[in-house]
């Protein structure tokens, strides 16, 4: 490998590194602190044609492809073997007012496309977290800070330009490949290296939103609460809310040392007057730690989740919910609550609205008549996988008569590639053979590996 990795480093302009180098850790590394891939080779790409060097590369000697930029997801595909490509350092990124869309390379973050796009009068359908790389979350689907609104973040997407295992990097519309342009949109990281993606940008300025802490002393209660008020809503506020044991660390507002508390997000596109009103609901339940809902522009709204920027452990999943038993929520604080063996964060994502509309052109995103998402997620090495694993097991158990689908941009597993069976429970019905036959056509040698990874149909 090293004499051919000579051959490849002569052909790109980003690093080509070797298990061993000095570089070689500090670029497979990713978010996810707890997971790596352990790739034969990384590629530093900095240009579309240093990912369609690296991609001949591997298919000439059949070594299976990852690629990876800010690693937020559960990165395990390359054990010891393959190419691993980042495209981190590829940042290009044009938005363009007229059309009201933005094109970003693979290295660019959510918040680099809402800082461009403000002064236009516009803003991205973005997620929660704006650390995030726009092309792998949009491959997943995204479930945005302002879904019920928007629906999936996938469904906005114009255009990507992709390289696939053939070495050719295609620009892929609806019109030009129906088929491919349906897969990637939902279908994650299966079929060619994304080099390039353009989406629309909705005209927003400002929303009302922000986070509240409640003190969680009877933490069901606030889940049923929740569950109660989240069945009025209007289609403009999307909101959820998570049960967790908040650390006295520097990164967590003092108030909260300490405490085990419930943290409701809110995003609302209205007034700031019926806002106020939509929330006051939550503002009664009490006691209130901190409450930073307001009038906000859109430049801020990594404030509304505050979501943690420096790379940490992880480990969890989600499932997706018809309704929300009142029954199963008692078994889900019973399992994974202040009281559970191992800690746990109990997230639940008020789905639906926009979410589940149907469209003739949606891609290939999972099921979408949920109407909520539960997360359990246990963070830190003092509850590794072996630990946090039975405890999250008891919580989906609990949650199966109500469970419709997995949601893929939140499947944060261990160790290595989901069961097929587990795979095919993050789409919908007949989309997975779907999604294997434009694997076949685009990819028969099953060159690209992702955790969720479809393989081709059998060759006769």
């Amino acid at each position: 490998m090293k004499g051919d990795a000579g051959t490849l480093a002569a052909e790109v302009e980003g690093p080509v590194l070797l298990p061993g180098s000095s570089r070689y850790d500090d670029e497979r590394a990713g978010f996810q602190a707890a997971f790596r891939h352990r790739p034969a080779l990384v590629v530093g790409a900095t240009r579309p044609e240093d990912v369609r060097a690296a991609v001949r590369f591997a298919a000439e000697r059949r070594l299976p492809v990852a690629v990876q930029s800010t690693g937020h997801g559960i990165v395990t595909a390359l054990n010891g073997e393959g190419v691993l490509i980042t495209t981190r350092r590829m940042k290009t990124l044009t938005v363009d007012p007229d059309a009201g869309t933005v094109t970003a390379q693979a290295g660019v973050l959510w918040g680099e496309v809402v800082e461009r796009s403000a002064p236009h009068g516009l803003a991205p359908v973005n997620g929660s977290a704006l650390g995030i790389g726009v092309v792998g979350y949009l491959l997943g689907g995204g479930t945005g800070l302002l879904g019920r609104r928007t629906g999936y973040a996938s469904d906005h997407v114009r255009a990507l330009d992709v390289v696939t295992a053939d070495g050719v990097l295609r620009h892929v519309t609806a019109e030009s490949e129906p088929d491919l342009f349906w897969a990637l949109r939902g279908g994650g990281g299966n079929f060619g290296a994304v080099t390039a993606v353009e989406t629309a940008l909705m005209p927003l300025t400002r929303l009302y939103g922000g986070s509240l802490h409640l003190a969680a002393d009877r933490p069901l209660d606030l889940l049923l609460a929740y569950r109660a008020w989240t069945s009025t809503l209007p289609d403009e506020l999307t909101s959820s809310l998570c049960l967790m044991a908040c650390p006295p660390w520097p990164n967590v507002p003092e108030p909260l040392h300490g405490r085990y508390a419930a943290h409701i997000r809110i995003a609302f596109t209205g007034s700031a007057e019926e806002g106020e009103r939509l929330v006051a609901p939550l503002r009664a339940l009490g006691p209130r730690l901190l409450d930073t809902v307001r009038e906000m522009p859109y430049t801020r709204v990594g404030d509304i989740y505050r979501d943690p920027h420096a790379p940490h452990a992880y480990f969890g999943g989600n499932v997706l919910l018809r309704a929300l038993d009142p029954t199963a929520l008692g078994t889900v604080v019973d399992v994974a609550g202040p009281g559970a063996a191992v800690p746990c964060s109990i997230e639940i994502r008020h789905l639906g609205g926009a979410f589940a509309r149907r469209s003739p052109d949606r891609g290939a995103v999972g099921t979408r008549d949920a109407a909520y998402m539960l997360r359990v997620m246990t963070g830190g090495a003092a509850a590794p996988p072996a630990a946090a694993r039975p405890v999250h097991r008891q919580v989906y158990d609990a949650l199966e008569p109500w469970t419709v689908g997995r949601s893929l941009n939140s499947v944060y597993h261990d160790g290595g590639p989901l069961s097929q069976e587990h795979v095919r429970e993050l789409f919908a019905a007949g989309d997975y053979e779907r999604l294997r036959r434009v694997k076949t056509l685009y990819d028969p040698h099953n060159l690209f590996r992702s955790t969720h990874n479809i393989p081709p149909e059998p060759s006769d």
